[in-house]
């Protein structure tokens, strides 16, 4: 009989220091530099060469060193960092702008004041913020109600049907919906309600919740398909009606989620200005009453005072930039609120 010949099969291979990395991106930087200095290149032509390096040179290193396996996942994962700082830089691009230029223009009189009667000298844009703030909230009153009842029936009551095979066909329809249409059937609308010309607060939140209806129907459905079945089971086992069950039990759980998708909904129409244009127009005064004369918005009045400036096209611009910066915060705010309601509603779990 022939000798049994044991292979010892080692268990660890060998691994490049956690600096690795760290290195290949100086090395990378200096060869960038060294090569577009002498070839006259701006900032970005040698940070995009010293992305390509790196891109190369660590996995050629790690191929090198430990194995196939580890070198493609070193070269996924710098392609999956390259791809975030890529996607930051419009953003923090953009933030940067609109902090630098708007953030010196809020003051109290900024907030406080309004544009009415103002000539000469920098107003306020009180009118504007308590319009979207009342026209947003409009559109929320009638968006939530609407849009969780809708993904109630799809999820507990409709589930495969056809019926509900065609509502949410009809919500795809709707998502793809561009806002100035919106702002169109809200106009025509009143205007056969009321009469030609009809422009008020109501219109605008209407037209707004067009917009967020189908935002906050898809997300209140991917949350309610997330409740486990067993929640359901376990309550009609003890003999709760359904209704029943799906209030006590799958909203409660999936609230935090849902809450999400509502304020995404709000972040998303909050700045819309084409519906709000033509829905509810423009005025320089403080209205607060949605179902009377004409309210201003916050991207209303930043579209006319960077398109028709007047005779201080300085002064008005930079109120523009301020109430940009307003507008973020809001948007920011109201995510913040959001989350911290997520936290406190949503269902403790104990062990």
């Amino acid at each position: 009989m022939s000798a049994i010949v044991h292979q010892h099969v080692p268990l660890t291979h060998p691994r490049l220091p956690r600096w690795a990395p760290a290195l290949v991106g100086v090395i990378s930087l200096a060869l960038a530099a060294l090569l577009g200095i002498s070839l006259g290149w701006g900032p970005v032509g040698i940070v995009v060469v010293a992305l390509l390096v790196y891109l190369v040179g660590l996995p050629v290193w790690s191929r090198l060193v430990e194995n196939r396996r580890a070198a493609t996942n070193r070269f996924v994962t710098t392609l999956v960092w390259v791809s975030l700082g890529i996607a930051l830089v419009p953003l923090g691009s953009l933030l940067w702008k609109v902090i630098s230029l708007g953030a010196p223009q809020v003051n109290g009189r900024f907030l406080t004041w309004s544009m009415k009667n103002v000539f000469g000298e920098s107003g306020g844009i009180y009118h504007s913020l308590t319009g979207t703030l009342i026209i947003t909230l409009i559109a929320t009153i009638i968006s939530v109600p609407v849009g969780l009842m809708t993904a109630i029936y799809l999820v507990e009551y409709g589930a495969k049907s056809r019926t509900a095979s065609a509502i949410r066909f009809l919500v795809d329809v709707m998502t793809g919906i561009p806002s100035i249409v919106a702002g169109l059937f809200a106009y025509a609308l009143f205007t056969l309600l009321f009469g030609p010309g009809t422009k008020i607060g109501f219109a605008g939140g209407l037209a707004l919740s067009l917009l967020m209806v189908p935002i906050v129907v898809r997300s209140a459905e991917e949350m309610l398909k997330l409740v486990p079945d067993d929640l359901r089971e376990a309550s009609w086992a003890l003999g709760v009606p359904k209704w029943k069950t799906i209030l006590k039990v799958v909203l409660p759980t999936a609230l935090a989620g849902i809450i999400t998708g509502v304020t995404l909904a709000v972040a998303r129409v909050i700045g819309e200005t084409a519906p709000l244009l033509i829905a509810c127009g423009a005025t320089t005064a403080v209205n607060l009453n949605p179902a009377s004369g004409q309210m201003s918005s916050l991207p209303v009045f930043i579209y006319f005072s960077y398109t028709q400036p007047g005779a201080n096209p300085k002064i008005l611009q930079d109120m523009a930039w301020g109430a940009a910066f307003v507008l973020i915060v809001v948007v920011m705010v109201l995510n913040l609120i959001a989350r911290v309601a997520g936290k406190i509603l949503a269902p403790k779990t104990g062990h």
